[in-house]
């Protein structure tokens, strides 16, 4: 969708993904005489690094990962000189791979949400059944929810966000970290997906009952609804601090109308949204990436 874009914008595109590297795809870095150059070739498309304008990092596979014969020991080999070749070119990064591995920890994204000044449930992440039994006595419905997502196992293993209340045995939770939060019941699940400072806001009712909206059958499709300007000074305040150029916020909406924070997924999927909302999402980010800037060097986070 987004390369579709670029296309009709006119920008130039090239698609590489980093486990092609070496192989179907040639890079060549040097750096003498004070000076920087570097160039990649895919499929015979010649690109500069005085030529690239933005990075777009969306699910790349492991350097040197396609690569006759892999091995660890290559892939960090590649890793040096890909990555380090293209950080040393002035470009925009949607997300920088330093800022994008640091925002994926929920831990850390619940600090900066309460930072941003989002409504954030309480949540505990423990390894002691205790602390786990005293924080679902305490707020009487809880969820328990994966924090990485569910294991890459096969075949794959749904792990949907489960209600469960104080009677239940913690004992397991020794076993490795429970993420606990406190249950809030919703009449709608929302989608925030920031591209630089354009939101785009999609509401999905929620079916009676429903605790996690990704499963389940429901009636009801995603919606564009406006940004309520709390959220929007809360979003622009969270990409700042996470130093994100893109981040797709999940959020609970209880009957008060109150979006309480889930989580922020900074390569987040936005296909969905647009089909069902015809919201121009991918427009916002062939535009971004193809803005022409003065100064694209990346900022880290600013906390």
């Amino acid at each position: 969708m987004v390369v579709a874009e670029l296309n009709r914008l006119g920008a130039p595109v090239m698609r590489l993904d980093p486990a092609d590297i070496p192989g179907k795809a040639v890079l060549s870095v040097d750096y003498a005489h004070g000076d920087f150059d570097g160039h990649l070739s895919v499929h015979g498309h010649v690109l500069s690094m005085g030529g690239l304008r933005s990075v777009w990092v969306r699910r790349p596979g492991d350097p040197a990962a396609h690569a006759p014969q892999p091995s660890a020991w290559l892939t960090a080999e590649t890793r040096q000189a890909l990555y380090g070749m293209l950080y040393s070119a002035s470009t925009a990064w949607m997300n920088h791979p330093s800022n994008a591995d640091q925002a994926r920890h929920k831990p850390w994204q619940l600090k900066v949400a309460h930072l941003s000044g989002f409504a954030v449930p309480p949540t505990t992440f423990t390894t002691a059944p205790k602390v786990a039994q005293q924080f679902a006595e305490l707020h009487r419905d809880v969820v328990v929810k994966s924090a990485s997502g569910p294991p890459p196992d096969d075949p794959a293993v749904a792990l949907p966000t489960t209600l469960i209340g104080p009677d239940a045995d913690f004992s397991a939770v020794a076993a490795g970290p429970a993420l606990l939060q406190r249950y809030v019941p919703k009449r709608a699940d929302i989608r925030l997906t920031c591209v630089g400072d354009r939101l785009f806001a999609a509401r999905k009712r929620a079916a009676p009952g429903q605790i996690d909206g990704r499963y389940g059958e429901t009636e009801y499709n995603w919606e564009a609804v406006p940004v309520p300007d709390r959220i929007t000074r809360s979003a622009l305040e969270y990409l700042s601090l996470a130093g994100l150029a893109y981040a797709a916020f999940d959020f609970a909406e209880d009957e008060e109308g109150v979006w309480w924070f889930l989580e922020c997924n900074q390569g987040g999927q936005f296909g969905f949204v647009e089909l069902e909302t015809e919201q121009p999402i991918a427009e916002a980010v062939a535009l971004w990436l193809s803005w022409r800037r003065p100064d694209t060097r990346v900022s880290a986070p600013r906390w």
